[in-house]
């Protein structure tokens, strides 16, 4: 069934022939997708509404949860193959109905993009108690894959698709304390544990889910313009990151840096659709390829620069992953058997 990627061990590109400045629909050209479902979370603004765009022109049938129905309606508006439904990411009550309601019709599913994510937000917890983040940008990502696991199995061909990010530099996933109960809560800390949560699923999904031909990956679509993942940040906060000026205003070097949303969603189309990798999985990507594997020593020379693109080798650790899953279950009181 192939090599896994423990460790990083399939991390090097492979020549897709496209590049940071690539548009989802540059990417989608020639493929038909035409009988394929795919379901979309995040799918009514931003990368995640592009997705959807390019993968319904292709044919897909495109199903996407919403938690305000109405601003999907109107965003989703007139885009033919669209089906809007009903799911919070931060009520895991919302994330079972939608998907026993998916399971009810009976129908495979062969595309499960989880894009939606929040950033930048002050601590709130769940019902439960657990960190917004990490709710969001991966303990819901695994309550849906779970649910959803038999439409996915059904597909005889399907893929996971986390839409992760560079953020996974900033923080490894804490074990001790990933909700912050006995540590300093701090904004990105949060954010970049549950990217690298992201991360580590993908792998160990992957590694679990191959032999019933279902390939699940992570990816870095970019730093964008005109999303709405800063709409709760601190503006002093960027400044500190060295993003604004002393007038908030959004340095030139910065603003030159930032992709397209087109272009922010090329990666999400590639890892959903390229047949490159039909046999390759577990895989972390950016600007539609697979991304280079940081060394742990930063000084050792690579064309990964750190903090700017790559992958962190601590995000794709074996023990990592099966430790969180292990942790995952816990926490969500599901048990994802992948058989």
């Amino acid at each position: 069934m192939g090599t896994n990627n423990y460790q990083g061990a399939l991390q090097h590109p492979i020549g897709s022939g496209f590049n940071a400045n690539s548009t989802a629909s540059e990417i989608i050209k020639g493929i038909d997708l035409a009988g394929k479902i795919a379901i979309v979370t995040g799918g009514t603004a931003g990368i995640g509404l592009e997705t959807v765009k390019v993968l319904a022109a292709a044919g897909a049938k495109v199903i996407v949860p919403a938690r305000n129905i109405e601003k999907a309606k109107k965003n989703l508006h007139g885009i033919t193959n669209v089906k809007i439904d009903v799911m919070d990411l931060f009520k895991p009550d919302t994330i079972d109905a939608f998907a026993e309601k998916f399971l009810a019709s009976g129908r495979p599913l062969h595309l499960l993009i989880n894009n939606a994510g929040i950033m930048w937000v002050p601590l709130q917890r769940d019902n439960r108690g657990y960190e917004s983040q990490l709710v969001t940008n991966y303990l819901a990502q695994y309550q849906l894959a779970a649910r959803l696991w038999p439409a996915l199995k059904a597909a005889n061909g399907a893929r996971v698709v986390n839409v992760s990010s560079l953020g996974h530099h900033m923080a490894p996933f804490n074990f001790d304390d990933p909700n912050f109960l006995h540590r300093e809560y701090h904004t990105l800390l949060g954010y970049g544990q549950s990217k690298t949560a992201s991360n580590l699923f993908a792998l160990e999904l992957d590694n679990r889910a191959k032999a019933f031909n279902v390939r699940a990956y992570s990816l870095h679509p970019g730093s964008i313009a005109g999303t709405e993942l800063a709409r709760d940040a601190d503006m002093e906060l960027f400044k500190q990151m060295g993003f604004l000026d002393e007038n908030g205003n959004l340095l030139p070097e910065i603003l030159a840096s930032l992709k397209t949303i087109p272009q922010g969603a090329a990666t999400s189309v590639w890892v959903a659709t390229s047949p490159l990798l039909n046999n390759i999985g577990g895989v972390y990507c950016e600007d539609a390829d697979i991304a280079e594997l940081l060394p742990e020593n930063p000084i050792l020379q690579t064309s990964a620069i750190l903090h700017k693109n790559g992958v962190q080798e601590y995000s794709l650790d074996k023990s990592n992953a099966k430790r969180l899953w292990e942790l995952t279950e816990e926490m969500t009181g599901i048990s994802f058997d992948v058989k």
